[in-house]
């Protein structure tokens, strides 16, 4: 990773930590509790990995265009992204879901308050993502059907089509499901392995990118080019997700998804594939993106997901 895309990335960080430390109810709005909760979870660090890609996707769309930089509007909807990427994981790491006890290096949400309201910190996390999204903006600063197309797209990534459905196919396949004891747990191959991470993984991933590019003000070609760009950039970032699980990442305890007999890419294909099908969909990410000329640090992004250790 370059010096000039680690300042990047920490300035970018520093925005949507900001913002989201704005952002998140407080008492008395809230009783103290849940805001507690909710604050636990979403400020615990991580790589912040989805809102940056919508910031840059709107930097690139303002590159492309040599328009003013339009981060302003853009940082609610890379807000709401994180939002709804934290919600995930507080409901995934439940004992009914993946039973995870250590998130971001530190004991997950409902080890430190109990299942019932880290549910209810991840349903306040969620519902305050689609607050912000709805949230009016400075008269002008963003036509009205922009931010309604960047929500549709948002909304559709997060439900059962998208990453609700994916995490279903996941408990489906890990036989975690009452429904699943009285009958044989199903075998992703590759093609239902790669179904389901565009939909768990994915998806969200996607619509980061295509949000940022939507609410910038983008034309379809460059839309559609990020939305490519990040469809295979959401393949490479899973496929080194399920490499560190067998290696170790930095904040994670190593073997969790082999001892839960989850499907991933290396118990199918073997470690040394699946760094070369990682590499391989990071340039065809790259690619997506020189097709359609979009410069900016979307390309470079892709590179830092492929190289990462946590």
């Amino acid at each position: 990773m370059t010096t000039d895309l680690a300042e990047y990335l920490r300035v970018c960080r520093a925005d949507i930590d900001a913002a989201l430390d704005a952002a998140l109810p407080a008492s008395p709005a809230c009783p103290p509790l849940i805001a507690e909760a909710m604050r636990y979870s979403l400020m615990a660090g991580g790589k912040r990995f989805r809102p940056i890609l919508t910031l840059a996707a709107g930097d690139a769309v303002d590159e492309a265009t040599g328009q003013p930089s339009s981060r302003a509007s853009i940082l609610p909807i890379a807000c709401a992204i994180e939002l709804i990427h934290t919600y995930s994981l507080v409901h995934d790491d439940l004992p009914a879901m993946d039973d995870d006890t250590l998130r971001r290096g530190r004991p997950t949400a409902h080890v430190v308050y109990g299942d019932g309201l880290a549910i209810l910190s991840g349903d306040g996390l969620l519902t305050e993502a689609f607050g912000l999204l709805a949230r009016p903006a400075p008269a002008g600063a963003v036509p009205a059907a922009r931010r309604l197309r960047a929500i549709a797209v948002i909304a559709t990534a997060a439900g059962a089509a998208g990453m609700v459905g994916g995490q279903a196919i996941d408990i489906g396949a890990g036989g975690t499901h009452a429904a699943d004891r009285d009958r044989p747990t199903p075998t992703l191959d590759a093609d239902g392995l790669r179904a389901m991470h565009q939909r768990k993984t994915g998806a969200l991933i996607t619509a980061a990118a295509v949000s940022g590019a939507i609410m910038a003000g983008g034309d379809e070609a460059i839309i559609d080019a990020i939305d490519r760009y990040a469809g295979h950039l959401g393949l490479a970032f899973q496929i080194v997700d399920d490499i560190l699980d067998v290696e170790g990442a930095a904040d994670e305890p190593a073997g969790k998804d082999a001892a839960g007999g989850k499907p991933t890419y290396p118990a199918l294909f073997g470690l040394e594939a699946s760094r070369r099908q990682a590499a391989e969909a990071a340039a065809h990410a790259r690619d997506a993106l020189g097709a359609a000329h979009v410069t900016g640090r979307l390309a470079d992004i892709g590179d830092w997901i492929v190289s990462r250790t946590h």
